[in-house]
């Protein structure tokens, strides 16, 4: 079957899962079991497409719409083929996660969850494939609602905040991306998305549909400062929801941000201010995302905050992207939007296996409190396990494939430094400081996460009595951990294929990546080999693991308690969560004064909105009650006079008969 015939199929089989789900909802667990089967298969299905839509030649059809302006344009390039594979992946592992998990969620009506899921995912594929703006913006507010309700499940009043503020940030971003795909329609005089590639718009007017977009899609992607409903949001939906939501929804709105700079504006050229404002924005947006989640202890915001930060990492390299085209430069452009897709590919994976860790804490712990937690890794071996790899991926530690990405970051901000002019050589460099203090501050915040979390002791009677996750939970982790190796280890294989989605987009300009099991940069001047240091890696703790045998052999083992200076030691002298972030909270105190005043202006659109809300409700009933409640009043008056006339006794009805023959005579007679 082909990439196109597989795709469809899959959105066929999630529109009838949905179905399903609300048909058999009366019975929870039956429910849950066909929309986990039937969701898992389409996953499957649609995973196929797009790892052969990557690899192959673009295809397309369309049909005819009921107006000239909505015909219905699917096309599958390589960029959308690279959405639909992330997509896919973390929906099949939500959906196979969910067969265990989603039994501590039969009591909030599992057939409704099946519903919206399904709809939720076929709607993130029908929005990266779908070639018509009006039909775009339709998939584009289905899958914004589907998430919404999703996000409130629980209808408890802190997820029924932040799915409101989630709703509220997503349309205002969907009215600037509506303008900005209007004002190219009146250009183009269609909706067809073809249409749009073949305008060459003025600068003026390129770049206001490009910053309207690029600030459209920047509140999907949770860019700082359009971030707040993150950290409300995803710790209020189901962790496989949160995985799906972080790992690729807000995947969409950078899939925007390059479809409109890269695709549909791209007859009209881009400017090099254009790149600088993306790598600012990513700059900001990764420094302040690890600096915010350092201070958290709950466990499912730590990671929405470390999303506002990968969000950061991927601009940074799409801002190169843009200055490289602007310049001419076609190396620095292919450098920059390799490594941009590429670290959107591996934040998917690490931030989708970290989510469905944290799921597996909840499901165990019965809370997203790291305060409480403690000394999981003896009881909960696979799940620490696999959370360790997560962790270990998007600290950018070496082979795995956070590494891989964001090495080649930094390859194309000093390939743009080495190209630019003066301007250039200082946002690149600034760029290139700020993407080194993000990592930094991510492996510390992810040594306090997984310390605080799985090492030591427990630190309470529910981290006491906590158990391993169930079956289907344990293989989606491990799935998304072995592709977490797989993308850092086989990066020879998997650069080139991103390169050549990069290339699709850049009229075909390709740069060489690799030089056999290597990676290396444009100038060849320095290379890495992922392989070789997981082999390195492997000897090393091998070679460990067997000294300490060694040494061990023929001696005495003395296990004694901590030293505690003098004092008996307890589980209230190990390491919290809250002393990591004391330090950064020191140095950055006024970054989170700013983030508790960005929090509550955002809080204070959503009252004005709940304000709107109000006055609506109050003026409303002003035409009911003096136009339509005064003529109900008037023809119910009239009913009861006429009913006093019918008295239900026969003779009084032919004294009327009588008297109204009387009234016609006279009548006559006077005539």
């Amino acid at each position: 079957m082909s990439a196109m015939s597989l795709l469809l199929a899959s959105l066929v089989l999630s529109a009838a899962g949905g179905t399903l789900a609300l048909l058999t909802r009366r019975t929870g667990t039956v429910s849950k079991s066909i929309s986990c089967i039937v969701g898992a298969t389409a996953a499957l299905l649609s995973s196929a497409a797009g790892i052969i839509a990557m690899v192959v030649p673009s295809q397309s059809i369309s049909f005819a719409g009921a107006f000239p302006f909505a015909a219905f344009s699917i096309l599958l390039d390589p960029l959308s083929g690279l959405l639909v594979t992330v997509i896919s992946i973390l929906a099949f592992a939500a959906w196979v996660y969910g067969i265990s998990y989603f039994d501590d969620y039969l009591q909030f009506g599992i057939g409704s969850i099946g519903f919206f899921m399904n709809m939720f995912i076929a709607s993130m594929l029908l929005v990266v494939i779908v070639d018509n703006a009006f039909w775009f913006l339709v998939f584009f507010e289905m899958m914004s609602l589907t998430s919404f309700f999703l996000v409130i499940v629980e209808q408890d009043e802190a997820s029924i905040r932040g799915g409101f503020l989630y709703l509220v940030m997503a349309h205002i971003g969907f009215i600037m991306i509506m303008i900005s795909f209007f004002i190219m329609a009146s250009m183009a005089g269609s909706f067809d998305f073809s249409a749009f590639r073949d305008l060459h718009l003025s600068a003026p007017v390129a770049s206001l549909c490009f910053i309207l977009a690029f600030l459209g899609f920047g509140f999907k992607a949770g860019m700082m400062p359009f971030h707040s409903w993150l950290p409300l949001a995803h710790p209020a939906a189901p962790s496989n929801v949160s995985a799906l939501m972080s790992g690729g929804m807000i995947k969409i709105g950078i899939f925007g941000i390059v479809k409109v700079a890269f695709d549909l504006l791209g007859a009209s050229g881009g400017q090099v201010w254009w790149g600088i404002v993306v790598i600012a924005f990513g700059a900001v947006s990764s420094v302040l995302g690890v600096v915010y989640a350092l201070a958290e202890h709950d466990v499912k915001r730590l990671l929405a905050y470390h999303s506002v930060e990968n969000i950061g990492i991927i601009l940074i390299g799409v801002g190169v992207a843009l200055v490289g085209w602007a310049l001419g430069l076609p190396v620095v452009a292919g450098i920059g939007l390799m490594a941009a897709l590429y670290h959107l590919l591996n934040h998917a994976m690490f931030k989708g296996l970290l989510f469905l860790g944290a799921g597996s804490l909840l499901h165990s712990v019965h809370s997203r409190n790291m305060e409480i937690m403690g000394g999981l890794s003896k009881v909960m071996p696979v799940t620490a396990l696999c959370f360790l790899i997560g962790a270990l991926a998007i600290s950018a530690i070496p082979p795995l494939n956070g590494f891989v990405s964001e090495w080649f970051t930094y390859q194309a901000l000093f390939d743009a430094a080495m190209g630019g002019g003066v301007l250039i050589k200082v946002v690149a460099g600034a760029a290139a400081v700020a993407l080194a203090i993000t990592g930094a501050l991510a492996v510390t915040c992810f040594v306090k996460a997984y310390g605080v979390t799985f090492s030591g002791v427990p630190h309470s009677e529910a981290a006491r009595n906590a158990k391993e996750v169930p079956g289907p939970m344990r293989f989606s982790m491990i799935l998304l951990a072995v592709l977490c190796i797989f993308l850092g280890v086989g990066a020879p294989v998997v650069a080139p294929v991103m390169q050549g989605v990069a290339s699709s987009l850049l009229s075909g300009s390709t740069v060489a990546v690799t030089s056999g099991t290597a990676l290396v940069n444009v100038g060849g001047t320095s290379m890495v080999d992922t392989s070789l240091m997981a082999l390195i890696l492997l000897a090393t703790i091998g070679f460990s693991i067997g000294l300490r045998a060694l040494l061990a052999k023929g001696g005495t083992k003395v296990c004694d308690r901590a030293w505690a200076c003098g004092y008996e030691p307890d589980s209230s002298m190990t390491m919290a969560p809250s002393s990591f972030a004391a330090s950064v909270k020191l140095f950055f105190p006024r970054l989170y004064r700013m983030r508790d005043q960005l929090t509550a202006a955002c809080l204070r659109v959503g009252s004005f909105f709940f304000g709107a809300i109000g006055t609506a409700r109050k003026v409303e009933p002003i035409g009911d009650k003096y136009l339509v409640d005064s003529t109900i009043s008037l023809v119910d008056s009239i009913g009861e006079a006429t009913r006093r006339v019918e008295g239900g006794d026969s003779r009084v009805y032919i004294l009327y008969i009588v008297a109204a023959l009387v009234f016609f005579l006279v009548l006559v007679a006077l005539m």
